[in-house]
C-alpha cells in the first residue's frame, strides 16, 4: 500500500502535464509529435502499474521478521502471513473494482438519465420530481457499489 501511496504523486504531475503539453503544441505544424510522446510515456508508466500491481499481489513477509524463530514456527508464521497478504490484497483489489466500476456506471447512467430529465423539464416543467427521482435511482449505483466494498475491506 505505501508504495501505491509513493507513486499516486508523481503519476497525477505526469498526467497534468501531459495533458498541459498535448493542449499547448495541438495546433502548431509538429502536432502529432506531443501526442506520441503522451502515449510512449503513458504505456511506461501502465507497464510500471503492472509491476507494482505484481509486486504487491506476491508480497511476503522479509526475513529479518522471522529470522529469531525456529524453522517449523518461521515456516508456518510465512505460509500463514502469505495467505493472509494474499486474500487481504485481493479484498482490497476487489474493494477498489467494485467501487470504480460501480461510478463509472453510476456516472454514465447519470449522463444519459440527467440529459434526458432536462429535455423532459424543458418542455413540461412539472416533470421535475420524476426526473429527479429516476436520476437519484441512477445515483444508486454507486451507493451499491460502496456497500460492497465496505463489506469486502470488513472481510479482509
Amino acid at each position: 500500500m505505501l508504495t501505491w501511496l509513493i507513486a499516486l504523486p508523481p503519476v497525477a504531475a505526469f498526467a497534468a502535464l501531459a495533458f498541459l503539453v498535448v493542449r499547448r503544441r495541438a495546433a502548431g505544424p509538429r502536432r502529432g509529435v506531443p501526442l506520441r510522446w503522451a502515449l510512449a510515456v503513458s504505456g511506461l508508466i501502465a507497464v510500471s502499474a503492472t509491476a507494482l500491481v505484481l509486486v504487491a499481489l506476491t508480497a511476503a513477509p522479509s526475513a529479518a521478521a522471522v529470522a529469531g524463530s525456529s524453522a517449523t514456527v518461521r515456516a508456518a508464521t510465512a505460509t500463514a502471513a502469505a495467505a493472509t497478504a494474499g486474500s487481504s490484497g485481493s479484498a482490497l483489489i476487489g474493494a477498489a473494482i467494485a467501487v470504480a466500476g460501480s461510478s463509472i456506471g453510476a456516472a454514465i447512467a447519470v449522463a444519459y438519465t440527467g440529459s434526458a430529465a432536462l429535455a423532459a423539464m424543458s418542455e413540461r416543467p412539472e416533470l421535475f420530481g420524476r426526473a429527479m427521482v429516476i436520476v437519484g435511482l441512477a445515483e444508486g449505483i454507486a451507493i451499491y457499489g460502496l456497500i460492497v466494498s465496505i463489506i469486502l475491506i470488513g472481510k479482509a
